[in-house]
């Protein structure tokens, strides 16, 4: 296994990107039970897990850090790369050592800077073009439906 982190986007990627309301203005997200069990194996092989999202939301920090004990979690987050860089340099590591996960053009720049290190990156099957092009792994799975299992067993057989 070469990736010892594994960066993972939520909207598009974890999820199917849709942003389900309910009447009184409550949000909810669907999760791959697929992804999960795929986290846990993950976690238990020695990989970093990290959800790097652009948005903020308590479903995420439920889901991950309370359910499946990831504990790398950063919301909100408008510069992917720098978060990516400084959770290298926590674990003594650099992007080489890390596995980007992402959908959409807000993914572009920290995927391209981790393939630049060495490291590698993937995709859900619904991706933008773009992604798609960089990625070394387009999973055949879409977002929200086991896009990420199919990463993390690419990772852990072949990355």
């Amino acid at each position: 296994m070469k990736a010892k982190i594994l960066m993972m986007d939520v909207d598009g990627t974890l999820t199917d990107g849709k942003i389900y309301m309910g009447q009184t203005g409550e949000m909810m997200k669907a999760f791959s039970d697929k992804d999960g069990y795929g986290l846990m194996t993950a976690l238990s092989r020695g990989l970093i897990p990290a959800i790097v999202t652009g948005r903020t939301s308590d479903i995420v920090v439920n889901r991950f850090a309370k359910e499946l004990k990831v504990q790398e979690i950063f919301q909100g987050v408008n510069d992917k790369t720098g978060v990516a860089e400084a959770l290298a340099e926590k674990y003594s590591l650099t992007l080489a050592d890390c596995a980007y996960i992402g959908n959409d053009l807000n993914d572009l720049d920290v995927m391209l800077a981790v393939k630049e290190a060495g490291g590698l990156c993937g995709c859900p099957a619904d991706s933008v073009d773009r992604i798609k092009e960089i990625s070394d792994f387009v999973s055949p799975n879409p977002g929200g439906s086991g896009a990420v299992r199919a990463f993390i067993d690419w990772l852990l057989e072949d990355g």
